[in-house]
């Protein structure tokens, strides 16, 4: 289907893709592995008309293959899900679809019908007359695969499609793929999650720094090799990351007691918490939930059980319709972002994209975000200082990139996550952190990097609230789970494997 050649890419002084070739076949799913930063977005971009090669070729079923845009893929039968979501929030789930698409009428009935009925063939079902702007995070992606099947490509490719969706929705989505291979199209799948590579891959390459360092045909079987070349460490270190890949049982058990912390005062305390959004409905549920310094609390939940609103309510961009919060002590009900971190709290928020960054901006100016003033000296930014200390606090949580100047947006989405979670973990006299969904869309070796630092903040006394979709995750890192259902608590658990089964029937509404 196609063939790429000695492909090669620079941004800058960033040699994102170098000499990459592989052979895309009808029938199959080619897997990309890597790391975050290690070309593979880049190369799907390539392929998808986004950029441009500097050298090397690709053949699409023997001709050459040189779009000067996505019109020309779309055109020519290639498809593309982004890492990020490329809809416009104020437009209809029917305006998004046939945005772009040539034809003089935009029949909206006739594509509500076709996108209805594609919904109930993949398990992807969605309104079409919502406003996406409306729609969650999953549906969000769902919309994003829609579009793609819509125009019945012949070469599918997904970055990262799986990273917001639930676990229910990635089994329907991994049956989509399987299906789309089969009816004779090539389907691309960039994935970190090994267990969804074990399930579906046909073949797998790995790239690092722009470079193909591994291939395998036989990927459910070599899973341990891949890993190994994809991070260039041994399995043992990467236990937190593979329990949310593989899943937990894969994974040596930690005794809970191990992992227990010195624990003092309270540091966050919700107090009868309760949201109801503009329409009225509830969407959290006379909460009670404390932290303590020293520890983690997990929250479990499928997405839409009030997670997101817990979140927007402690980082102070919703107001509770009843209930207190209180963080070290403090009343911090209806305080705004800033008075909230004043109070000692780290904010890593669900969606880093749309609260958590400007990603117009520098790297270096993100990471100093909330305390530009330090800074300033007669109004102006004093930008060699700025830049200084930003490279301390890349080196110290491992952020890549080419230097404090480049723009935020010119970092791989592990890179992001970490430069955010970088800035709340240095938020002056912290004592609470909220981590949302920290690890969505990031690498194994990511991951790992992420719940270090956590972990440190912790054993350093700071109490954190640990939102997460990633069950897995949660056993192994929190001390104790709550589980949300429908806006309420509907029980607490150790974090530990043998309640893995308890938890997640309580995901599912069944009360204790």
């Amino acid at each position: 289907m196609l063939v790429l050649d000695g492909l090669s890419k620079r941004f800058g002084r960033v040699q994102a893709v170098n000499e990459v070739s592989l052979t895309l076949n009808a029938g199959e799913i080619h897997c990309l592995l890597g790391e975050n930063g290690a070309g593979k977005s880049t190369l799907c971009n390539l392929i998808f008309g986004v950029h441009q090669p500097d050298s090397g070729t690709m053949l699409r079923e023997g001709r050459r293959h040189a779009p000067r845009d996505p019109g020309d893929a779309l055109r020519d039968g290639i498809a593309m899900v982004h890492q990020h979501f490329s809809l416009v929030p104020d437009m209809t789930v029917v305006e998004n679809i046939l945005l772009g698409r040539s034809g003089a009428i935009l029949d909206r009935a006739t594509c509500a019908a076709k996108i209805r009925a594609l919904g109930e063939e993949y398990g992807l079902a969605v309104d079409p007359r919502a406003l996406v702007g409306a729609l969650s995070v999953s549906e969000r992606q769902r919309v994003e695969i829609l579009k793609c099947l819509f125009g019945a490509p012949r070469l599918l490719i997904l970055d990262e499609p799986t990273s917001v969706l639930l676990p229910d929705e990635i089994a329907k989505l991994m049956h989509v793929c399987r299906t789309v291979a089969d009816s004779g199209c090539a389907v691309v799948l960039v994935t970190h999650k090994l267990a969804e590579i074990k399930q579906v891959a046909d073949i797998v390459t790995v790239l690092r720094q722009g470079r193909t360092v591994a291939c395998s045909t036989a990927p459910a079987q070599e899973i341990g090799k891949l890993v190994s070349a994809m991070v260039q460490r041994d399995l043992a270190s990467l236990d937190v990351a593979l329990a949310g890949s593989i899943g937990v049982e894969e994974v040596a058990d930690h005794d809970q007691a191990e992992r227990r912390k010195e624990r003092g005062d309270e540091v966050l305390q919700l107090d009868g918490l309760t949201v109801h959004d503009k329409t009225g409905v509830v969407r959290v549920d006379n909460v009670t939930l404390t932290v303590d310094r020293g520890e983690i609390v997990g929250v479990a939940g499928v997405e839409g059980n009030g997670q997101t609103e817990i979140g927007l309510v402690l980082a102070g961009l919703l107001a509770p319709t009843r209930g207190r919060v209180f963080i070290g002590g403090q009343e911090a009900t209806g305080k705004s972002p800033g008075e909230i971190t004043a109070m000692g709290a780290g904010i890593v928020p669900e969606d880093r994209h749309a609260v958590g960054c400007i990603t117009s901006m520098s790297l270096a100016e993100n990471l100093f975000l909330n305390r530009l003033d330090r800074f300033r000296r007669f109004g102006l930014l004093q930008r060699g200082r700025l830049e200084t200390e930003a490279n301390e606090l890349m080196k110290t949580f491992d952020v890549r990139a080419d230097g404090p100047k480049a723009p935020f947006s010119s970092l791989s989405g592990g890179n992001q996550q970490k430069a955010v979670l970088a800035r709340e973990l240095t938020t002056a006299r912290l004592i609470f952190l909220l981590a949302a969904q920290p690890t969505r869309g990031l690498d194994v070796g990511a991951v790992e990097a992420v719940y270090k630092s956590i972990r440190e903040a912790c054993a350093n006394g700071v109490g954190v609230l640990l939102i997460s979709s990633e069950l897995d995750e949660l056993i192994a890192v929190a001390d104790r789970i709550a589980v949300l259902y429908r806006g309420r608590i509907i029980g607490t658990r150790p974090a530990h494997a043998k309640y893995r089964d308890e938890i997640g029937a309580l995901m599912a509404g069944h009360d204790e």
